[in-house]
C-alpha cells in the first residue's frame, strides 16, 4: 500500500476512533465510582471534536495533493456465506469528509457553548454521554460505505436524539414527545433495513459501490434501469423522509424541542435533520433509475417546503419557528438532489447547517435583548408582514391561518395512522405477556401444592 494510502487509513480510522475516548473516560469513572468535574467533561469533548476536525481536514489535505477522488477503508469481512456478504467499509471522498468536516466543527462550537449552559444543571455528565454517541453515529453514517455501517450509524444518531429529547425527566411532555419521537424514526430506520435487504437481495452485499460505481461524487455508472432499483430508491427516500422530518412525517418535529437548546441546535437545526439529504446525495443515482422517483422527491421537498413556511409563520416559540425554519430549507435541498443539483445541494446544506446553529445557540440572548428593547421603547414592535398576505382573500388567510396552526394536520395524521397503532400493538404484546406469566405462576403454585 502506498504511503498516501496509509495515511488516509490511519487518518480515517483515527477519525473514528476519536469520540470512543469520552466514551471511554465516563465509562472508566462509572466503574471507579467517581464522577468526572464539568472542566473535564468539557475539556474531553472539545479536545475531541478539534482533533477530530484536524484529522479530518488533514485526510482532505492529502486527497487533494495526491489527486485521489476516494478511498476506501475496510475493517475485514464478517460474514461471508454463498449469497451473503457483509462487512464494514468507510469511505473518504468529497462527500462524506465535507460532512465530517461539517460535524467537527459543529460539535466543537456546540460543546464549548454547552459546558456554560449546562452549569451546574443536574444530567450535565449525561448530556455529554449522549453527545458522544451522537457524534460517534454522525461519523459512521457519514463515512459509511455501505449499507449495515450506515445503519448502525444512523441508529445511534436517533436513539441518542431520542434521549435527549427526554433530557428533562422531571417533567411528564419531554419523555413522552420522546416516545412519540422515537415512534416515527422506526418508519425510517424500517425502510432503511428494508434498503439493505434488497441490496443483498440485487447484489450479494450492501455497498454503495456496487450500485453506483466506483467514481468520485457526484460521477456514477449509467443509469440503474428495473424495478428493483426503483423499489430501492423509494425505500431510501422513506428512510430519509422519516429522517429528517419530511412531509408527512413532519408532525414529530415541533415535539423535538423539548431538549436543551444545544442539541436542538446540533439535531434539527444542523446535522440530524440534514441526514435525510446526506442518504440521499449518497444514494442520488438511484433517483436517476426513474424520472417518476426523481419528481417524487422534488414534490416532496416542495410540499415539505411550503407546509414548513407556512407552519412556521404562525409558531409562538423561538425553538419551533426556527425549526420549522430548518425544514423549510431541506425541503429546498431535497427538491435540489431531487433535480439533479447534487453539488449545489451539498453547497446549500453545508450552508444552512451552520448559520441555523448560531440562530439556535442565539436565541435565548435575542429573546433577552427582545425584551430590553420592548422595555425601552414601551411596547412590542409592529410585527413584520410580507406584503403578499395582505393581497389575498380574508377567507383564505383565515383557512391558511387554521392550515398552518395545526401545522398542516401532520401531527394529528401521524398520531392517528402511526402512534397509536403502534402503541395498539406494543399494549396488546404486553397484555399477552401479563397474560402469559400469570398462567406459569398459576401453574408453578399448583405444583407447589402437590
Amino acid at each position: 500500500m502506498p504511503a498516501a494510502e496509509q495515511l488516509l487509513t490511519f487518518l480515517g480510522l483515527a477519525v473514528l476512533v476519536a469520540p470512543f475516548v469520552p466514551l471511554a473516560a465516563f465509562l472508566g469513572a462509572a466503574l471507579a465510582g467517581r464522577t468526572l468535574s464539568e472542566r473535564t467533561v468539557g475539556g474531553l469533548i472539545q479536545g475531541v471534536a478539534w482533533s477530530g476536525l484536524i484529522m479530518a481536514s488533514a485526510a482532505g489535505a492529502v486527497m487533494l495533493a495526491t489527486g485521489t477522488p476516494w478511498h476506501a477503508i475496510e475493517l475485514g469481512d464478517w460474514v461471508i456465506t454463498a449469497d451473503y456478504h457483509l462487512k464494514f467499509q468507510f469511505l473518504l471522498d468529497v462527500l462524506s469528509l465535507s460532512y465530517v468536516v461539517l460535524t467537527f466543527v459543529l460539535c466543537s462550537v456546540i460543546a464549548a457553548f454547552s459546558t456554560r449552559y449546562l452549569h451546574r444543571e443536574r444530567g450535565y455528565a449525561r448530556f455529554f454521554v449522549l453527545f458522544s454517541v451522537f457524534l460517534l453515529g454522525m461519523l459512521l453514517a457519514s463515512l459509511a460505505d455501505t449499507c449495515e455501517t450506515l445503519f448502525v450509524g444512523w441508529e445511534m444518531v436517533g436513539l441518542s436524539s431520542v434521549l435527549l429529547i427526554a433530557f428533562f425527566q422531571d417533567r411528564p411532555a419531554p419523555p413522552r414527545n420522546g416516545l412519540r419521537v422515537w415512534i416515527v424514526y422506526r418508519f425510517g430506520d424500517a425502510a432503511l433495513m428494508l434498503a439493505a435487504i434488497v441490496m443483498h437481495e440485487l447484489n450479494g452485499a450492501g455497498d454503495f459501490d456496487h450500485i453506483v460505481g466506483r467514481h468520485a461524487w457526484p460521477e456514477h455508472d449509467p443509469l440503474l434501469i428495473g424495478p428493483h432499483f426503483a423499489l430501492l430508491g423509494v425505500l431510501f427516500v422513506l428512510a430519509a423522509a422519516g429522517k429528517s422530518a419530511l412531509a408527512p412525517f413532519s408532525g414529530w418535529l415541533p415535539r423535538a424541542m423539548e431538549g436543551p437548546t444545544p442539541s436542538s441546535a446540533i439535531f434539527y437545526g444542523a446535522l440530524s435533520v440534514h441526514l435525510g439529504a446526506f442518504l440521499l446525495l449518497r444514494v442520488s443515482p438511484i433517483l436517476d433509475s426513474a424520472p417518476w422517483l426523481s419528481a417524487l422527491v422534488v414534490g416532496l421537498g416542495l410540499v415539505t417546503s411550503a407546509v414548513a413556511f407556512l407552519s412556521g409563520r404562525v409558531q409562538t416559540d423561538i425553538k419551533s419557528a426556527l425549526a420549522f425554519a430548518s425544514l423549510t430549507q431541506v425541503g429546498l435541498i431535497i427538491a435540489e438532489i431531487g433535480l439533479g443539483l447534487r453539488w449545489l445541494a451539498l453547497i446549500h446544506l453545508l450552508g444552512h447547517a451552520c448559520l441555523r446553529t448560531l440562530q439556535f445557540l442565539r436565541a435565548p440572548s435575542l429573546l433577552h435583548d427582545h425584551h430590553q428593547l420592548e422595555d425601552a421603547i414601551g411596547e412590542r414592535p409592529a410585527p413584520e408582514r410580507p406584503g403578499w398576505e395582505d393581497r389575498l382573500p380574508e377567507g383564505l388567510r383565515h383557512r391558511l391561518y387554521r392550515f398552518s396552526i395545526e401545522r398542516g394536520h401532520l401531527d394529528a395524521l401521524l398520531d392517528r395512522l402511526v402512534a397509536r397503532p403502534f402503541l395498539a400493538l406494543f399494549r396488546w404484546f404486553d397484555a399477552r405477556e401479563r397474560a402469559w406469566s400469570g398462567f406459569l405462576e398459576g401453574r408453578s403454585g399448583r405444583t407447589d401444592d402437590r
